[in-house]
């Protein structure tokens, strides 16, 4: 019709004169009013990314020691994003899915030394620690160099550690090639190292993690457990780190269970009572905590839950990571994620500050280069765990625990509003992440108090949660008079996984007595089952693996579950948080797919069924 007026002049005038009036009614209509389009003004994460924020390549002390002399940090990523990359026992592996982040972390304690000194690089053979070195391989014992990185750093004078240049050197190379490999909005590659505090045998490593690119990273060099021992000393370096650069660091603590209760401690390692300064300064620097990896998963146990029916999985509690110490029931306590939560509440009741305040995500703390978690291909921690017939009796290292006792595990899945190295250290900043024992199960939680049973099934919850109320990590403040809160989960399966199981709010409080407790809730499940009213106890879902064939089949068990759940036993005065488990149906554990490919028979105590999980961060609610 337009084009007809313009094929007359005398019209045309009028038509735009009468364009112009309706537009310019149009805006004077819309003036003042929200956006038509709703994703204008959704300004929350819509997407959830899948990494790995602990992997160990042949710069790694220990990793190289132990038969990855070849594997680097451009293999790790390569392998990451898909590629295929050989293994160290030959064998030809690639992801199904590859990763959207990869930090490569190895330890900072004589990073990239190994290899180099062996490569007669000088930058490491000119040192004091090359001259050792050179003596223990005429001692014809090569392998006592480890020693700094075992056990003995607790008398770091026994160990010269890198001068200073050689140090900033190396880390150069290291944050250089996570730029070459950074590939923003395709494939982020973090750069982090490893700090290795083992005092007596009692793990208290973190990785420390960076939001920023070389030009910031590498102008100081990682502050190692040759430094010190002691966390307060870390989180002091990375103050400085921040001072110095303008940029912006935090450190995430792990392997809680072979801590021998030194993780979460009452104690600081000087033996001094934590204070208010210890609660300020964990709880500003490490905003989460990898809670599952390879080395046993750090939840919670039987022994603190034992009317949680699911709390005795893939536990470590045998002894401590230099296998000097048998454990102690005391210690568990101060191990494990939920109960590290609880002791958080009591402490900030104390202190004023909770410095168990934290996230909870999981990673591999894969040695091989090779970054996998998924049962059906899981190529270990060591190159001596890679697959193989006799892997599942071998002793990790010749020394450690048995390879059938280590786990597919972890991930860390992190809501994120695109895939860049800042929006994802934001994110773990937010405390907006979650584990899951090697499966891509989807979570949403989210607390308040005025979410409605219908919301979940609204096209439009996220707008809801996210308007109505924190996503987790998040806190809820002063309850509304005589409400309690509100929480909203959704739940999808991994699109090349397993079915879910149910959905389970755990629940933590400081009861006004002074006491701590906790409380597992079945919220929402799959089928007709029915929760027993006097116990609260859900059915099993049943089990479809075929043992024999290493098979199972999704016939039981729900895609999706979602639930609005209001928390009957609020009490407003008390302190609380609350998160979400999120079960799969039972699959073949990763020895089952072994012992199927390779024909083995496996000892009674080997386990052949798994129920991967998903645990999301906390939401917390404060009086």
């Amino acid at each position: 019709m337009l084009m007809s007026w313009i094929n007359k002049p005398a019209g045309l005038c009028s038509v735009l004169i009468s364009l112009g009036f309706i537009v310019g009614s149009l805006q004077a209509d819309t003036a003042g009013v929200s956006e038509y389009s709703s994703p204008v003004s959704a300004d929350y994460p819509k997407n959830v990314y899948w990494g790995d924020t602990h992997l160990h390549t042949r710069n790694s002390a220990d990793a190289y020691s132990l038969g990855n002399l070849n594997l680097t940090p451009t293999d790790a990523y390569r392998f990451a994003r898909g590629q295929k990359i050989t293994a160290h026992n030959g064998m030809q592996a690639q992801l199904r899915r590859p990763l959207d982040f990869l930090v490569v972390s190895d330890h900072a304690e004589y990073l990239a030394g190994y290899y180099r000194f062996d490569v007669a690089d000088p930058l490491v053979v000119a040192t004091a620690a090359g001259d050792q070195w050179k003596s223990f391989m005429a001692e014809g014992d090569p392998i006592k160099r480890i020693g700094a990185f075992t056990g003995s750093m607790s008398d770091p004078q026994d160990y010269p550690a890198f001068p200073e240049i050689t140090r900033k050197l190396i880390w150069q190379d290291v944050a250089q090639t996570a730029d070459e490999n950074n590939m923003p909005g395709q494939f982020t590659a973090l750069i982090g190292y490893e700090w290795t505090s083992m005092i007596a045998g009692n793990n208290l490593h973190r990785v420390v993690l960076y939001r920023d690119g070389a030009d910031k990273v590498a102008r100081l060099p990682p502050f190692s457990g040759q430094d010190s021992l002691d966390p307060r000393e870390l989180w002091k370096a990375l103050e400085r780190y921040e001072q110095v650069t303008g940029g912006e660091v935090m450190a995430i603590a792990h392997n809680g269970n072979i801590s021998n209760g030194m993780m979460f401690p009452d104690n600081a390692v000087d033996g001094t009572a934590i204070d208010e300064n210890y609660a300020r300064l964990r709880s500003r620097w490490e905003p989460v905590y990898e809670v599952t990896q390879v080395k046993g998963d750090g939840e919670s146990h039987p022994t603190l839950s034992p009317d949680d029916a699911f709390a005795d999985f893939e536990n470590w509690d045998k002894d401590n990571i230099g296998r000097t110490q048998a454990k102690e029931d005391w210690m568990l306590k101060h191990e494990y994620a939920r109960s590290a939560l609880k002791l958080g509440l009591l402490q900030e009741q104390k202190l004023g500050i909770n410095p168990f305040k934290f996230g909870m995500i999981g990673s591999t703390d894969g040695h091989n280069t090779i970054s996998t978690t998924q049962e059906d291909n899981f190529f270990g921690k060591f190159p001596g765990s890679e697959p193989s017939p006799k892997r599942i009796k071998t002793q990790m290292a010749g020394v450690l625990w048995e390879n059938w006792r280590i786990v597919a595990s972890g991930y860390a899945a992190v809501w994120a509003r695109e895939n860049t190295r800042e929006a994802l250290f934001d994110a773990f900043k937010r405390r907006e992440v979650y584990a899951t024992t090697g499966s891509r199960i989807q979570v949403r939680f989210f607390g308040g108090w005025d979410y409605q049973p219908n919301d979940v099934d609204r096209p439009s919850y996220l707008d809801i949660a996210y308007s109505g109320g924190v996503p987790m990590g998040g806190d809820l403040m002063q309850a509304p008079p005589d409400k309690a809160p509100t929480f909203l989960v959704v739940a999808a399966k991994d699109p090349d996984g397993a079915n879910l199981d149910r959905i389970q709010i755990v629940k933590g409080w400081l009861g006004q007595d002074g006491v701590l407790s906790e409380k597992v809730y079945n919220v929402a499940w799959s089928g007709d089952r029915k929760v027993d009213p006097a116990t609260g106890k859900l059915p099993t879902v049943g089990n479809t693996v075929e043992v024999e064939s290493a098979t199972y089949l999704n016939s039981i068990g729900a895609t999706d579950l979602a639930v609005v759940w209001l928390d009957p036993d609020f009490d407003a005065k008390e302190r609380a948080f609350y998160y979400a488990r999120v079960l799969e149906i039972p699959t073949p554990r990763w020895t089952t797919y072994d012992a199927a490919f390779f024909n083995l028979e496996l000892d009674a105590e080997i386990p052949r069924v798994i129920q991967d999980r998903a645990y999301t961060s906390p939401v917390w609610y404060t009086p």
